[in-house]
């Protein structure tokens, strides 16, 4: 298989190791018959799913990256770096995981606690229910919970009215830095992506400080295409990229049938003028035989 700017690649999509609905096995299935021809698993601050992934990608045909989304914090947000090509069995990169997930089982603790002090009982119990790694307990999982027990029509509503900040169930989390995401990313020898950066609400000022950060730090790529943008929110980016001399992403952000707003392997091209990020990483891909 050879790789090419027009590669039907998916960078970006989360299984139940962290808070998506399918197994790898499941999602690489999934990518196979959505048209995917280069797929990663980017789940949240785990790499436990990733060599399952590589080997179900491979039996399905698929050429695969190695793939991670890290939370950190930036201007008082909570801005995503998606990690490619790495190894993920890298000792610093497993310990920085680690640490950034330790806070999780606390914050579920007090998500819960929020919640029963406006009448609704049993959330952590409820969430544990859609958990497949108790350790990246999320609102996500909170939020699955919530609908299925009929107090929300569903997870959009259930972030408006009480996940998010000023709600009965929002917890902050203290999250990684920029820098140390990137060390992690680079020190396993990866490649640094600004994940969906139209989904976070900085001021024009704190978007340049993001990028210049980025930059300064070795960051080499950002999500022009994925599943959050809409056609100009990737056109804005493609010309990011171009002034930052940033590689560009594609990836859905697919989390589970039914609640995703793009399938796997659905998106379309990058913008022509852009250098994809996976021409820069051919040499770290797994290809099927």
């Amino acid at each position: 298989m050879t790789l090419s700017p027009l590669t039907n690649a998916d960078l970006h999509c989360h299984s139940v190791v962290s808070d998506g609905g399918c197994t790898p096995e499941e999602l690489a299935l999934r990518a196979r018959e959505g048209g995917v021809q280069l797929w990663a698993l980017t789940d949240h601050d785990e790499v436990g799913g990733v060599a399952a992934a590589r080997q179900a990608a491979l039996q399905q045909g698929l050429a695969f990256l190695s793939g991670v989304e890290i939370s950190v914090s930036f201007a008082g947000q909570v801005v995503h770096i998606v990690g490619l090509g790495f190894d993920e069995t890298h000792p610093a990169l497993l310990q920085g995981l680690a640490d950034t997930r330790d806070g999780r089982g606390p914050r579920a603790r007090e998500m819960a606690a929020g919640l029963a002090a406006v009448g609704i009982q049993g959330a952590y119990e409820g969430a544990l229910q859609h958990v497949g790694n108790p350790a990246l307990i999320s609102r996500t999982h909170f939020a699955r919970w919530l609908v299925e027990a009929g107090h929300c029509r569903d997870v959009p509503e259930v972030f408006r009215r009480f996940l998010t900040e000023g709600k009965p169930g929002f917890v902050p989390h203290r999250w990684a830095s920029l820098s140390d995401a990137l060390a992690w990313i680079h020190g396993a020898g990866g490649v640094a992506v600004i994940a969906h950066p139209a989904r976070y609400k900085f001021t024009p000022n704190e978007e340049v400080a993001l990028f210049n950060d980025f930059k300064a730090h070795g960051g080499q790529a950002v999500e022009v295409v994925t599943g959050s943008h809409s056609a100009s929110d990737a056109a804005r980016y493609a010309e990011v990229a171009l002034e930052f001399g940033l590689l560009a992403s594609r990836g859905s952000d697919f989390h589970a049938p039914g609640e995703s707003r793009t399938e796997l392997g659905s998106l379309p091209d990058l913008p022509g003028r852009l250098q994809p990020v996976w021409m820069a990483l051919q040499d770290r891909v797994s290809y099927p035989s």
